[in-house]
């Protein structure tokens, strides 16, 4: 394929790996999108791959990080769009390398299958990059993500989402690889067969394998209160008011039996309670009013540290657990080296007035015995974190966000996205609530149990099923991703040296 021709199969590519993700949310159009990508890389070189992977990359991250410039302008959203896609080209040049090496190396009877798994490797490779670095890394926008409307989704049960990826990758990889081999008669024929018969056979799979299934362990039943406050950074508001819509989208529930426990969002308590007598009083009723104790969610400033601290309180004794964000948005929720910016952009730097600490304390709450698993706005996009709640015991999982800075735009539909994946992911529910919406009350499935409108108040009184034992993706799903990504840059490697060799002893044997 001509190069001019590669860059704009390859942005047409990116722009389609957005469509499959919400709102659209047409998840075929991800096998299309990596399809394209892996087509304008067959025959580049180093140069060239990288600069089809940074379209691919671009017109990718640009459309679907729009949401970023909502409030603040396009730097921020050119910034984190430009960086990604540059993770991108660089894993769109090991794909190429990986074109040009395995033919060279690789007997021509297990091509197919070499390529499309070490194809496959590289890419989920570039996901753990981006997903890990700089300052954290940014997990977002993964295939494997895109597929959680369509029937492949349960797979996620048994490799996490970075094994979706790769499967996917891979039985589009050997898609592209079976239509480009060369056909033959015979039993060269019956040999070409092998590789075919391996990857549909891992393509059945997908689809036939039910997802993991966890045990059932009663349920829970939670209020969930989304109070459409002035919670938006850019919101005009005093002290207070994001508490006072809170408690006012609460009282309905008042007088409500049998409730386990009472869940508000993420920033939706602007008062320091242990500070402010109105707040605390607020608090109690609440609790006193539904006979449960209240998850709720503040600014905690502990000396010159600030934290993202959920907190768990009950009437006549405040403040029982906390749970601190464990993973801070850069230049959202604190600045990393922060003078080196500020030279670059101090007003958009001086705008971010304090840096969040990040949390060490585990992600669970022990609700008068069951165990609920917690995540902050864009925790739940790290696998670790999620991970770690169901080793800790979590039953059921309390997710508190803020979307009130994205209004009007995609992404709470993204994060919802991730959210369900997660229910899959760990065989547990879900109650993914935000101060503005889209608030979900998701089933161990994934499928919807409630649900509340965006950009309104409202509440849910839910019955949310509990689960126990951990879904093989929990269990060994950081040893899947090492392998993949890991393992297939070694193999890339091992490639390239036994490519090198080949050519300089081909080199230096003289022609007959």
């Amino acid at each position: 394929m001509p190069l001019w021709a590669a860059l704009v199969v390859s942005g047409i590519g990116g722009a389609l790996l957005d469509v499959a993700l919400p709102s659209l949310a047409w998840w075929p159009m991800a096998w299309v999108a990596v399809a394209l990508a892996l087509v304008s890389l067959i025959g580049r070189r180093v140069g060239a791959a990288l600069l089809t992977g940074l379209v691919f990359g671009l017109a990718f991250y640009l459309l679907n990080l729009d949401f970023t410039a909502a409030w603040v302008g396009p730097i921020p959203w050119l910034a984190l769009s430009g960086l990604e896609a540059l993770f991108v080209a660089g894993g769109a040049a090991l794909i190429a390398l990986a074109y040009r090496w395995v033919p060279r190396t690789v007997p021509r009877r297990g091509r197919v299958l070499v390529t499309s798994l070490l194809v496959a490797g590289l890419w989920t490779a570039r996901e753990a990059v981006s997903g890990g670095f700089p300052y954290g890394g940014f997990p977002w926008g993964r295939v494997g993500t895109s597929q959680v409307n369509g029937p492949f989704a349960e797979v996620v049960s048994w490799t996490g989402t970075a094994g979706l990826t790769f499967l996917v990758v891979a039985v589009v990889a050997a898609g592209v690889e079976l239509a480009r081999a060369p056909r033959r008669r015979g039993a060269r024929g019956v040999r070409w067969l092998l590789p075919v018969a391996v990857l549909a056979l891992i393509a059945t799979a997908m689809l036939a394998v039910p997802a993991w299934a966890t045990t059932p362990a009663g349920t829970m039943r939670v209020a969930s209160v989304q109070g459409n406050g002035p919670a938006g950074y850019f919101d005009v508001r005093d002290a207070g008011d994001v508490l006072e819509s809170q408690y006012d989208a609460t009282k309905p529930l008042f007088g409500s039996e049998d409730v386990d426990v009472v869940l508000w969002p993420e920033g939706s308590v602007d008062l320091d309670p242990e500070g402010s007598v109105a707040a605390a009083a607020a608090l109690d009723r609440v609790t006193r009013q539904l006979g449960a104790p209240l998850v709720a969610n503040r600014v905690d400033q502990r000396g010159d540290e600030y934290f993202n601290m959920s907190f768990l309180w009950r009437d006549g004794t405040g403040i029982e657990q906390t749970y601190d964000k464990r993973n801070p948005v850069p230049f959202g929720e604190y600045v990393p080296d922060r003078e080196f910016y500020d030279a670059i952009a101090p007003d958009l730097i001086g705008m971010i007035g304090r840096d969040y600490t990040p949390g060490t304390n585990a992600p669970v709450f022990d609700i008068d015995g069951t165990i609920a698993g917690l995540a902050i706005c864009f925790d739940v996009i790290y696998d670790a974190l999620i991970w770690e709640g169901a080793a800790d015991g979590a039953q059921v999982y309390l997710f508190q966000t803020n979307n009130a800075d994205f209004r009007g735009t995609d992404e709470n539909l993204q994060q919802l996205a991730v959210a369900r994946l997660r229910a899959i992911e760990t065989g547990r529910a879900v109650v993914n609530l935000s101060t503005v919406g889209t608030s979900q009350v998701i089933a161990p499935d994934g499928t919807t149990i409630d649900g509340l409108v965006a950009d309104a108040p409202g509440h849910m009184l839910t019955d949310v099923p509990l689960r126990t034992g951990l879904t093989p993706a929990v269990v060994i799903g950081p040893w899947i991703n090492a392998a993949l990504s890991w393992g297939s840059v070694i193999v890339l490697a091992g490639l390239g040296v036994v490519a090198g060799v080949r050519a300089r002893g081909n080199a230096k044997t003289p022609a007959p």
